[in-house]
């Protein structure tokens, strides 16, 4: 004989079991914990934390940003589905120096998300370095020389940098030339140089006690070459003079006569030592013989460190029949 209230218990169960489902579900949801921030620089940090997937495939990810409305996450990576906690991390870059930075983990699976809590870092500062140039590099004896760059940095702007020089052979303790300045907003600055004599190495330098030093920047200067010729137009065959003077005096540079090819290159034709001229300038001469038209210059080789070779300028000679 059955009970006439089975049906009413079988009833209850049914409901029970249907309580018991989302229950079930939520006990699944991945757990999460929001670990330190690492290795954290100026502008890129790397956060870890914990991921206890409890037997569900779980992804994984970290949000970010200077608020606790974050506004920035990593990409979604892998936390398994294993039944133990796992370690994560990612990293994250593009930060601001200094700043403060608020981040979370968050970890979801087929049964839900759970986001971990709130914690934060802040941004290391950047530190200051110099980029800088000399332009024109190589210059000609005489010519002027601007050292320009910027630095860069937290704090950067408006900081003291001054512009010191040491010249060949390089041996000597660096001087400063002219007075210091402010580096603008942007960390820029320009120094001129005047009358450059000598190849020459710079370097720029703070001085407000922050003591960073910027790479040596070298500087090369080429002798000047004056070149002249007798004439630009003779015989095929004929005879021509080139004259001309090398500065500052090089006396015993070897110096040639360079024609110019049909792949542009230039080409040794014949040569000389330079001899003495002034106190200022050596001297050369060269008698040579035009076989065709063409391009020609005088190069003037230096070997002693102190200055760059240099070529003078281009002349057209014609060669007619």
């Amino acid at each position: 004989m059955i009970p006439r209230h089975r049906p009413a218990l079988t009833g209850a169960l049914a409901v029970a079991g249907a309580l018991a489902l989302p229950a079930a579900a939520q006990a699944a949801k991945p757990l999460v914990i929001t670990g330190s921030a690492t290795k954290v620089a100026s502008s890129s940090a790397h956060l870890t934390g914990t991921v206890g997937a409890r037997g569900r495939t779980t992804v994984f990810f970290f949000q970010y940003g200077r608020t606790i409305a974050y506004g920035a996450q990593t990409a979604e990576s892998p936390a398994g589905h294993a039944t133990g906690r796992t370690s994560v991390g990612a990293d994250v870059l593009g930060l601001q120096p200094t700043r403060l930075y608020h981040y979370r983990l968050v970890a979801r699976n087929r049964d839900g998300t759970t986001l971990g809590r709130d914690r934060t870092f802040r941004a290391k500062k950047q530190p200051l370095g110099f980029l800088v140039a000399a332009t024109p590099n190589p210059v000609a004896f005489g010519q002027d020389v601007t050292v320009s760059g910027a630095l860069g940095g937290t704090g950067a702007a408006g900081r003291p940098v001054a512009l010191q020089a040491r010249g060949f052979p390089y041996t000597g303790p660096w001087t400063t030339i002219g007075n210091a300045q402010l580096t603008a907003a942007t960390g820029g600055f320009s120094f001129p140089v005047l009358n450059a004599g000598l190849n020459s190495q710079f370097r720029v330098v703070t001085t407000d006690g922050s003591r960073v030093t910027s790479a040596v920047v070298p500087l090369g200067v080429a002798v000047r070459v004056s070149t002249h010729v007798s004439r630009t137009r003779v015989r095929r065959g004929g005879r021509v003079r080139f004259t001309g003077t090398v500065t500052p005096a090089k006396e015993g540079a070897l110096f040639a006569v360079q024609r110019l090819d049909r792949r542009g290159q230039w080409v040794t034709m014949a040569g000389g030592v330079s001899r003495a001229g002034t106190a200022t300038a050596s001297r050369f001469s060269k008698r040579y013989r035009v076989r065709r038209t063409n391009r020609y210059r005088i190069f003037v080789s230096v070997a002693d460190g102190s200055h760059q070779s240099a070529a003078g300028r281009t002349i057209r000679i014609r060669a007619r029949r």
